[in-house]
């Protein structure tokens, strides 16, 4: 395999810079977020009983023709991802507010080519694992299975931070890599409002930002920085019953231009993505979530399409009472 690929990658430096050439394959795994939906999930903020544990396994499969890390895209990169995801988000209450932590680990598989060159590969490994704080600031107190049962949703405002440490599979020394060498932060502020009879309806807008750090071993030496990539989003929704929900997701990101050793890649992104997502709750225990994402705008972005199913364990003193997200 390494054979074949350095035999590849110094064909195809006779034609193209070889900076461009390995910017093809240098991947971040982020793909909860950033690769397949891209978004927060619709109903994040909305209130669940205190001492509720939540398990989730999922898998995602996503296909692009440009580098799925949003600082890196070329075109002509072909990438195929199937990844699986094990995470776990337990609620407590903090102040009165409801509080949550989250952390997932990723295991996937990635296989591309570029168009027009003999390079092609792949990879199996672990991603950069993620972890999340966050709590509800208005309309979130935080509640017992027994006060739950007489709540009546409201609009909430909260408040998260996402932190994504570089634990994945890295080597400078490979073109293709499922770890990205570098952390991200990712602040966000939520509001979620539920409207329309009996509240089935549900309208979420989200604004966050991702802030990186340096990956200071990119190509082996040179060091890659990444300027904050901004984006808002917006999650309308309705309950067809209190056991199955649809959502539509729209999110848009811009900026986020790199720099290598201090030089502009120019390549800041605008970016508009659109997706889709049905929540289905088998009992109060076990959940399954369905969800579809394309960008439709990717300027220097990923120009993606992918799906997620997700399946979801549910239990602790508020499980009987809590609807999986």
């Amino acid at each position: 395999m390494e054979g074949e690929e350095l035999k590849g990658r110094l064909q195809l430096a006779k034609t193209i810079p070889m900076r461009l050439l390995l910017a093809c394959f240098v991947l971040a795994v982020q793909f909860p977020n950033r690769a397949c939906a891209q978004f927060s999930d619709p109903r994040s903020y909305e209130n669940t009983p205190v001492g509720t544990n939540q398990a989730e396994l999922s898998y995602t499969y996503v296909r692009a023709n440009t580098s799925l890390d949003t600082s890196l895209v070329i075109a002509g990169a072909k990438l195929r991802v199937n990844q699986g995801i094990i995470n776990y988000t337990r609620y407590f209450g903090f102040l009165h507010r409801l509080m949550w932590v989250e952390a997932g680990v990723p295991v996937a598989g990635l296989s591309g080519s570029i168009s027009g060159t003999n390079i092609q590969g792949s990879v199996t490994g672990t991603g950069d694992s993620s972890y999340a704080l966050a709590m509800l600031l208005k309309g979130g107190p935080a509640l017992t299975a027994a006060q739950f049962e007489q709540h009546t949703s409201t609009t909430t405002l909260g408040l998260s931070l996402t932190i994504t440490a570089p634990t994945g599979l890295y080597d400078a020394n490979k073109i293709l890599n499922l770890g990205s060498d570098r952390w991200s932060f990712k602040p966000e502020i939520g509001l979620s409002h539920p409207f329309g009879p009996e509240q089935k309806w549900f309208l979420d807008a989200y604004a966050n930002v991702y802030f990186y750090t340096d990956n200071t071993s990119y190509h082996g030496t040179e060091i890659l920085r990444q300027q904050p990539l901004p984006g808002v989003e917006g999650h309308i929704s309705y309950s067809f019953s209190d056991s199955v929900w649809v959502a539509f997701d729209t999110r848009y990101s811009f900026r986020g231009t790199t720099l290598v050793d201090g030089v502009s890649q120019n390549n800041a992104q605008q970016n508009f993505i659109l997706g889709s997502e049905m929540n289905i709750s088998l009992n109060s225990r076990n959940s399954l979530v369905l969800e579809f994402a394309k960008a439709l705008v990717h300027n220097n972005g990923p120009a993606l399409v992918g799906f997620s199913v997700k399946y979801d364990y549910t239990w602790g003193k508020g499980h009987s009472n809590r609807s999986s997200h």
